[in-house]
């Protein structure tokens, strides 16, 4: 036992090390402190557990990654433009390892009404709001990581936007990397408040500009009021030597409604945990989810929807493309709570195995505990239709020409539902890229 307990402390020691180093004097140093405790006393989850058991985090136990608090590396502001939407007029937040970088950031003529800002101003400027919202909705006690990213809270994105406001530019969230010394971990920690009848865009990218070895540990809180709208778009670019474990925890009043959409193409080993509550009646939340994987990426997929009022309505769909030895992991649990009646939740995840070496484990899961509610899911594994790949042949397209276009069509299928062009255009260049004879394909569909 004893033995156990020193391998548990070397595992986190570094993690506290670089806690006590951090600058922990504001009013909100005794939740930091507490979510610190809990972190040291539960450890890292491992595959025993029902949550994590078709992943495992050894990998990143393993490794000492160290807290960033203030980063020497510069990015050119080439680097940045080659990743920015073209020609998008938006309102930027830049982190550059962890780091809030203000001189690449655009948050000039902000209205009175959006405020936007780094996590660690916030904390002065708006204690009000954040002792109501902050830590709220996200639960230290459901994962460790969640626990560990309430411990180191200082860089990160608050986002309010007052009632009856509609902010018509996307806020553009960018977390780069690039490389570091020495294998780093970030915590960016994210909250965005809406008031009644609010409207907003934002996206949140995380991006590896090189192959560093890194550690992402994020967690986004979103509070909703009445009727307000929230689009959020997750992009995961991460390097493939990178790890990323992201948490998105959603708290929804009457008739407002979340659209998020998640898409995974980077990290060597991706867990993304996406929890919405439906608190009163008329919330609705749209669920997309889009993973691409090579080699030996292993990404995970958790989605949790509670239906705790009447009339709510869930709307989920998740598609994979597994390539390489690839392995992805989907879980979507919908729990209809007692008197939530006259709710309906729709569930579907398709998977797509390029090769035979590539592993899904799927596991749409419903717990319903009313007796007036519409509920279904699926869950398909599949390989590219052969007749669909004799009809392109027989077009005089080569086979490898063919297989592409038809995985092409098939994350399509979910990019196409995004309403918003210059993501949606951004997200069809960049699986084209991922795929074999992306040149070709780029002629076929005129990218």
């Amino acid at each position: 036992e004893n033995m156990s307990q020193n391998n548990m402390t070397q595992d986190i020691q570094n993690y506290i090390s670089d806690f006590d180093q951090l600058k922990n004097d504001d009013w909100f140093s005794e939740n930091r402190q507490s979510a610190l405790n809990l972190f040291k006393e539960v450890g890292f989850p491992n595959s025993r557990l029902e949550n994590w058991k078709y992943t495992d985090v050894r990998p990143i136990k393993k490794k000492s990654f160290s807290n960033v608090t203030d980063t020497t590396v510069s990015i050119s502001t080439e680097e940045i433009n080659a990743i920015r939407f073209d020609g998008l007029d938006c309102i930027e937040v830049v982190f550059i390892n962890g780091v809030f970088s203000k001189e690449h950031s655009n948050l000039d003529g902000l209205d009175k009404d959006l405020v936007v800002e780094n996590m660690l101003d916030a904390l002065s400027n708006d204690k009000e709001l954040l002792s109501k919202h902050l830590t709220k909705y996200a639960d230290d006690k459901v994962s460790p990581f969640t626990a560990l990213n309430t411990a180191f809270i200082q860089n990160g994105t608050f986002i309010n936007v007052s009632a009856n406001t509609v902010i018509e530019k996307p806020i553009n969230i960018l977390y780069l990397v690039k490389d570091n010394d020495g294998p780093l971990a970030t915590h960016p920690r994210n909250l965005i408040v809406m008031g009644e009848n609010s409207e907003a865009t934002v996206i949140e990218s995380y991006i590896g500009l090189d192959d560093a070895n890194y550690f992402t540990n994020a967690v986004t809180e979103v509070a909703l009021s009445t009727n307000a709208i929230l689009k959020h778009y997750k992009i995961q670019q991460e390097s493939l030597n990178a790890y990323h474990i992201g948490n998105l925890n959603v708290m929804q009043g009457k008739d407002s409604k979340l659209e998020s959409h998640s898409i995974s193409l980077g990290g060597a080993l991706v867990r993304n945990d996406i929890h919405g509550q439906l608190a009163a009646e008329g919330a609705e939340i749209i669920m997309n989810g889009l993973y691409m994987t090579n080699d030996k990426q292993h990404v995970d997929n958790h989605t949790r929807v509670d239906h705790l009022k009447p009339r709510t309505l869930s709307t989920e769909n998740y598609r994979g493309v597994l390539n390489g030895k690839s392995r992805a992991v989907f879980n979507g649990k919908v729990i209809v709570h007692k008197d939530a009646q006259k709710i309906e939740a729709h569930q579907n995840n398709a998977n797509l195995l390029l090769s035979d070496d590539a592993e899904i484990d799927t596991k749409p899961e419903l717990e319903i505990y009313a007796d007036d509610v519409k509920c279904t899911h699926g869950a398909t594994v599949g390989q590219l239709d052969q007749n669909m790949l004799f009809y392109l042949r027989s077009r005089a397209i080569d086979e490898e020409t063919a297989r592409s276009l038809l995985t092409y069509a098939f994350a399509d299928e979910l990019i196409s539902n995004i309403s918003f062009a210059p993501i949606r255009n951004r997200l069809e260049r960049l699986v084209i890229g991922q795929l074999p004879d992306a040149a070709l394909i780029r002629e076929f569909t005129n990218e």
